[in-house]
């Protein structure tokens, strides 16, 4: 709804650009928007605003950091400027690959019955790009009751959330033991500041040059460097694992880095492993910005089968999923509180 002289509120805007309203109010902070006030003081979006805020969300889903995005507006070269609209284009030729795939894939069906042959209804299922196969199956065990579980082919990132003593933590090792070339980095990476991983930067010069560029990037969004981040990027860009399953990814991170640490896992969909993340943060998993390359996977408390939830208001699970995710400084008040398995009788 268009209030009079064309302004929106805050609610009405966010909705309005598909984002959420706290990045409306991180771009105000960082001097990116200046909605006007109202008279109660309630913030109202122009026509200008809105198109400003509207670039801020197109140059945020190429990659840009908050502060690259400051240094464009205001006319100014960027650095790490190739660097994204390379990331960009790859990510663009491997859609165009896999695009390329499936006409392929039609033009042969075509020919097929183009000669009196109906294809079969495996041939058929092939034509919708997705595999109806599972990539990975496996029995639930306690506290679960021998479910079978499948897992198909998943989005770049996925995220697992449930309340405590759900089984998102048994949930996620399996998913690393079961899938191929998949790696669990699990909370004892913090161990002694995040020592052994901190350790391979020396060894390691390639490495050591993309955690300092992600680092580098997070920061300019607003990220405070910490040995806690340092390993969880160490983690993240160690190469091998086509899969990264990562155990309460916040762990350790204030407020303003795990919401850098949001966008930054949000923009590496163009490059990488594919991400498992276990959460319970609303600064990681922000619903109103997950995007088609992201999925929630939700454990629910009654150990039911694990659900993938649609991240939509009144869709089933999403009330649930909700009520799982917490600010930063709200988290803060059960961290270390884990749920434990009780010795066997």
């Amino acid at each position: 709804m268009i209030h009079k002289g064309g302004f929106l509120t805050a609610s009405e805007a966010a909705e309005t650009l598909g984002t959420s309203i706290k990045a409306l109010r991180l771009y105000e902070r960082r001097g990116l928007l200046t909605p006007v006030r109202t008279q109660a003081g309630w913030r109202a979006f122009g026509p200008a605003e809105m198109e400003r805020a509207a670039q801020i969300a197109k140059l945020r889903a190429l990659g840009f950091s908050l502060a690259q995005i400051s240094t464009l507006f205001r006319g100014q070269s960027t650095s790490g400027l190739e660097q994204i609209i390379a990331q960009h284009q790859n990510f663009l030729e491997g859609q165009l690959s896999e695009l390329r795939h499936r006409i392929e894939l039609v033009r042969d069906v075509r020919d097929q019955i183009g000669r009196g042959q109906p294809p079969s209804l495996e041939r058929l299922c092939q034509l919708s790009g997705s595999d109806i196969q599972p990539i990975a199956a496996f029995n639930l065990p306690w506290p679960w009751g021998g479910e079978l579980f499948q897992l198909h082919e998943p989005r770049q990132l996925t995220y697992i959330v449930g309340p405590l003593f759900s089984g998102k933590t048994r949930l996620a090792r399996l998913i690393a033991e079961t899938l191929p070339s998949a790696v669990f980095i699990g909370i004892d990476r913090l161990e002694d500041g995040g020592a052994a991983a901190l350790a391979k930067l020396e060894t390691d010069a390639a490495l050591k040059d993309r955690v300092e560029q992600a680092l580098a990037w997070l920061v300019d969004d607003g990220a405070k460097p910490s040995p806690a981040l340092t390993t969880l990027l160490v983690e993240l860009e160690m190469p091998g694992a086509d899969y990264l399953v990562v155990d309460v990814v916040e762990q350790g991170l204030d407020g303003v880095t795990q919401e850098a640490l949001g966008a930054y896992l949000r923009r590496r969909r163009a490059h990488g492993p594919t991400l498992f993340l276990l959460t319970r943060s609303s600064s990681i998993l922000d619903l109103a910005l997950v995007g088609p390359h992201e999925s929630v996977l939700l454990c629910p408390a009654n150990h039911s089968t694990p659900i993938y939830v649609t991240p939509c208001a009144g869709a089933p699970g999403y009330e649930t999923v909700a009520s799982c995710l917490a600010p930063p400084e709200v988290r803060a008040r059960t961290a270390g509180v884990v749920a434990v398995m009780p010795p066997a009788a």
